[in-house]
This record gives structure tokens, C-alpha cells and sequence, in this order.
């Protein structure tokens, strides 16, 4: 849930979610403060930078009731942490250009892992689970057409493994009176390898790589979208991918303000 604080320009949100996946949950909420500067003298030419600071309270879980039991490291609990980050943000808006930089979990936290040391020296350091996003994307359509078009890409680097990525994403969007219809195609790939080994002794090496194709709905302030990922190389994680269901409402909304293709700012 966000919106602006009446006509300044100021915006607050918050979020509240539950995720679980296998033994691990995860359950946190998340309050978040944006402030806008204008540069644009009108509605015609959009020209905003934005800054956002999101405080969050998270609880990570781990059901280890299921694991083998002699395992001498399986305490055979729920293993709870709660911890508290912070994220911080900026947007840049120039008509039907976007681009967003972010970190997400400013704060160290070790949550339900444990810091492998040796000699007093760090092996693995799970309490750093900072993540840098970059993206940006343009939004294109001819006047008066119904029709537009949006690439964009968004890189991810996480500081604690080093590990990184970049999703490559193109959109196309259909107007109508009711509202508007949307496909889209993401493909994800990992810059960092993993090597393996096959049955008959000989190795290869894999980086990870995802194809999501995505439709959506929106009519009049209902909105549907669902994505479906899967994951394209020798060796996966699942054979199924994975399937995702996005329903959302607008309430309260305002007249569009600015003549742009670009939906979260108006």
C-alpha cells in the first residue's frame, strides 16, 4: 500500500508479507518514507528524482524437525531469528525514461546462519546480506497509438557471495476503454559458474539462466499478472518452475498528473 501525503511531495507505503519455501519461512514488514524533487516547470515535460528509506522488521525461520536426527549439528528445533534493516533507494523519472538504484539490507545481520571462522579469520560471512539493484528501462509508443513498448534490464550484485546477475526484460502493453492488457518476456543470467561432475566422470560448468514469460490485466482498478520461470540449463532445481499469481486493487486514486507512460509515478 502506497500513496502521496495529500498535495506535497512526500509519499509514504508499507508492506507486510509471508513467504515459506521447503523448511525456510520468512515473515516481515516493511514502512517506507519518499520524498520527490520536481525539475519540470509542467505536467508535459516529467522530470523527478526521488529518494526512499524503508525500515523493516523480519523473522526467519528454519524447521529442522524433519532433518536426520544423528546429524550432530541438527539441534532438531524451529531455528527463529528476528532482525531489523534498512533499505535506501533513489529514482529518476525524464518522461517515459526510468532509472531506480537500491540497497536493500544496509544493516549486518547473521538472522538463522552461522559465521564460519578459522583461526579467528572469516570463511563465510553470512551476517552480509547486502544487495545492490540497478535498473532502468524506456517506455515507447507513437502518439495516439494504443500500443507501446518497454525494454529494460536490471543488474544485482550481492556483496556478502559476490554473486551477480542481469535480467534482460522486454514488455508490450495494449490499451483499451477498460483498461489495459500486457505480455512480456525477463531472461536471467548469472555471471558467476558452478562446475559439476556427470556419471561418467567427466565435468562441465553451468551459469545459471531463467526465461519468465508474464500476462496481465488490468481493468479499471482490478489488476492480474502471471509469470512462470524456468530454468534452461543441465542441471536445474526444478523441473516444474516456477508459477506466480499477482492480484492487486487501486483505491483512492488521483487524475494522471503527467503526460508519460509511467504508472508509478502517476
Amino acid at each position: 500500500v502506497n500513496g502521496r501525503v495529500g498535495d506535497s511531495q512526500s509519499a509514504i507505503g508499507a508492506i507486510v508479507y509471508n513467504d515459506q519455501n521447503g523448511f525456510h519461512s520468512q515473515t516481515g514488514a516493511y514502512l517506507t518514507y519518499a520524498h520527490h524533487l520536481m525539475f519540470s516547470r509542467n505536467t508535459i515535460d516529467l522530470n523527478m528524482l526521488s529518494f526512499g528509506l524503508s525500515a523493516g522488521l523480519i523473522q526467519r525461520k528454519l524447521d529442522e524437525t524433519a532433518f536426520i536426527e544423528f546429524d550432530p549439528i541438527v539441534a532438531g528445533i524451529v531455528q527463529s531469528s528476528s532482525e531489523f534493516n534498512l533499505d535506501f533507494g533513489f529514482s529518476y523519472h525524464f518522461i517515459n525514461f526510468y532509472a531506480h538504484a537500491t540497497i536493500k539490507n544496509l544493516l549486518k545481520n547473521d538472522g538463522i546462519n552461522i559465521n564460519e571462522t578459522s583461526n579467528g579469520l572469516a570463511i563465510s560471512n553470512f551476517d552480509n546480506l547486502t544487495n545492490y539493484l540497478f535498473s532502468m528501462g524506456n517506455v515507447f509508443s507513437k502518439f495516439g497509438s494504443d500500443w507501446s513498448f518497454e525494454p529494460s534490464i536490471l543488474f544485482s550484485y550481492k556483496d556478502g557471495t559476490e554473486e551477480s546477475f542481469m535480467d534482460y526484460n522486454f514488455k508490450t502493453y495494449r490499451s483499451f476503454d477498460f483498461g489495459k492488457l500486457y505480455a512480456g518476456i525477463s531472461y536471467r543470467r548469472s555471471f558467476d559458474g558452478a562446475d559439476f561432475t556427470f556419471t561418467n566422470g567427466s565435468t562441465s560448468s553451468q551459469k545459471l539462466q531463467y526465461i519468465t514469460p508474464i500476462i496481465g490485466m488490468e481493468y479499471n482498478n482490478f489488476m492480474f499478472a502471471y509469470t512462470y520461470s524456468n530454468q534452461s540449463n543441465t542441471l536445474v532445481l526444478n523441473n516444474g518452475g516456477l508459477h506466480q499469481l499477482t492480484l492487486g486493487f487501486n483505491f483512492g486514486c488521483r487524475k494522471e498528473k503527467y503526460d508519460c507512460e509511467c504508472p508509478s509515478v502517476n
